[in-house]
């Protein structure tokens, strides 16, 4: 479909894309990335045929076709009884207030697809934010509202709702990372960012659609198991225990990680991915908890030692299940707080949404964030530290979830200026950050040809970013480092990192911030980092 596609278009029938991609049309990027723009590899003809890919040429979703014409009318009823649920206080009590004031007060002014990444670097007219938002908006006030058809004339309300509008809608409500730069710059504080969560619940709670990468293999796997990584409480602790035994050989540091340790001051809870991708992380955490005298425990009972909690994303009742899970273990163990690893959807699903849905003593269970704590021991002076060993060029990318949610923004910021003698900031960067391109789940979902848009189209500004950030000393001969305190954001720059060369290119491998601060360590007599992609 040629030309600007108008809100209506994503309900005209057909298998063809609403919009297609030019990579050579993205904003361009410093040399030596410059040429080419990347690409998004096409589909390949069977997988075309069995899955649904009528929105943009990609396929985050695997959806199926339906089986019969009956089974198509199906799912368009159902998606529309869902859509009036979510207007109901008994079924969307939670999210009903903020959602209905977001519907109902935009006046179009596009503040925000200024605001977004993914608009800025593509320009394309489906990827503002208030597209997505419009085409909903539309959709109730023609099929959720009293004689809503009678009057659609009246009310603007042209989009028809059938199969082509419901799976391109499903699939354009993965096309936002959820990441509120939006809300924060509406003059009128519409969060078009909820408006896309909700959108995502609704498949999920109504029609039983969910990324496979978010439901099956996230929140059914870490329920099942006891991890998102399909880790049983066992292998968790076998890794632990090598992860422990790797970090006493590599730094001449006894490390050992207490488990189940009941009345501890601090509960720390990892994202379990960093076990499996980056043992560094929690091996540095371990050390420095251990060097500054902090009473602290791991919990093994159930999934209480994986933060993942990809509910957040796309199911507000898969959120409620494991948040009650982690803070019961910290009630249970006696703890006097949860201390949250390096991961940005953990701390909002626990420290932010988790007000919603706790109840009664659960609701007495302190809840914070590791930056704080992080910061305290920093400069509590109970650790030596030698800061030229980090004398190395630094920028900080600053994760949604903690930093623009929370209002985290300069524990790790002071820790940095301390022990990084060549910390510099990206522009823009704290509340104003953009998003890696990874939020919202997505760091995680990579079937099909998925992976190729969120790295070259929702990845692009970031990249932009890391690049400006050391454009002083652009090449590999100078190794730099990106501070990234997130496991999904981490995910994400690793990604973009091997998918533009950037390591070869321009010297710049990733990491956390616990792995900067062990670094820095006198105690720590060899280099912690590794100037290696992994």
């Amino acid at each position: 479909m040629s030309g600007r596609v108008r809100i209506k278009d994503i309900g005209l029938r057909g298998d063809q894309p609403l919009a297609e991609i030019d990579t050579d049309e993205l904003i361009p990027l410093p040399p030596p990335y410059d040429n080419p723009g990347g690409t998004i590899q096409e589909l390949k003809p069977d997988a075309a045929e069995r899955m649904v890919c009528n929105l943009d040429g990609v396929v985050a979703l695997s959806l199926p076709h339906p089986e019969s014409p009956e089974e198509e009318r199906a799912l368009v009823d159902h998606f529309a009884e869902g859509l009036k649920k979510l207007f109901t206080r008994e079924n969307n009590w939670s999210f009903l207030q903020p959602l209905t004031l977001a519907m109902e007060y935009c006046v179009g002014c596009q503040t925000c697809s200024d605001a977004c990444h993914v608009f800025k670097a593509s320009g394309q007219e489906i990827y503002r934010p208030t597209y997505r938002s419009e085409v909903w908006r539309r959709l109730v006030k023609k099929y959720a509202k009293p004689n809503g058809k009678l009057m659609a004339p009246l009310t603007g309300a042209d989009v028809d709702l059938n199969w082509t509008t419901i799976s391109r809608l499903y699939e354009l409500a993965y096309r936002c990372n959820l990441c509120r730069r939006c809300a924060q710059v509406c003059p009128i504080g519409v969060d078009n960012g909820l408006i896309a969560h909700e959108l995502r619940k609704l498949f999920s709670q109504e029609l039983g659609w969910a990324p496979r990468e978010l439901h099956e293999q996230g929140t059914v796997l870490q329920l099942q198991v006891g991890s998102s990584t399909g880790m049983n409480q066992v292998l968790v602790k076998d890794n632990v225990e090598f992860i422990d035994e790797d970090m006493t050989d590599e730094t001449g540091i006894e490390v050992t990680t207490p488990w189940d340790k009941e009345g501890a001051d601090v509960l720390l809870i990892h994202n379990a991915g960093e076990i499996m991708s980056w043992p560094e992380n929690p091996g540095a955490f371990a050390i420095i908890l251990n060097a500054a005298g902090i009473d602290w425990t791991l919990a093994s009972e159930g999934i209480e030692y994986d933060g993942v909690n990809y509910g957040l994303f796309y199911d507000d009742v898969q959120l409620a299940r494991i948040a009650l899970k982690h803070v019961s273990a910290a009630k249970k163990l006696g703890v006097k707080k949860i201390v949250m690893g390096e991961c940005g959807h953990q701390h909002k699903a626990i420290m932010t949404v988790a007000d919603r849905i706790l109840t009664g003593e659960l609701r007495d269970v302190k809840r914070v964030s590791c930056l704080p704590l992080l910061e305290e021991i920093v400069f509590s002076g109970k650790i030596e530290f030698d800061p030229s060993k980090n004398d190395f060029p630094v920028t900080l990318h600053d994760p949604c979830n903690i930093v623009r949610n929370l209002g985290i923004v300069e524990p790790q910021r002071r820790i940095l200026r301390y022990l990084c003698p060549q910390f510099r900031e990206m522009t823009p960067h704290g509340v104003d950050n953009y998003c890696c391109g990874g939020g919202s789940g997505f760091a995680v979902m990579s079937g099909n040809n998925f992976t190729d848009w969120r790295v070259a189209v929702a990845g692009r500004m970031k990249f932009k970013q890391i690049l400006d950030a050391f454009a002083d000393q652009p090449g590999p001969e100078v190794k730099k480092y990106v501070c990234a305190p997130c496991s999904n954001c981490k995910g994400q720059i690793r990604d973009m990192l091997q998918y533009w060369g950037a390591l070869e290119k321009s010297g710049i491998t990733y990491g956390g911030l616990v792995e900067l601060i062990v670094n820095a360590m006198v105690d720590v007599k060899e280099p912690f980092i590794k100037w290696e992609m992994h």
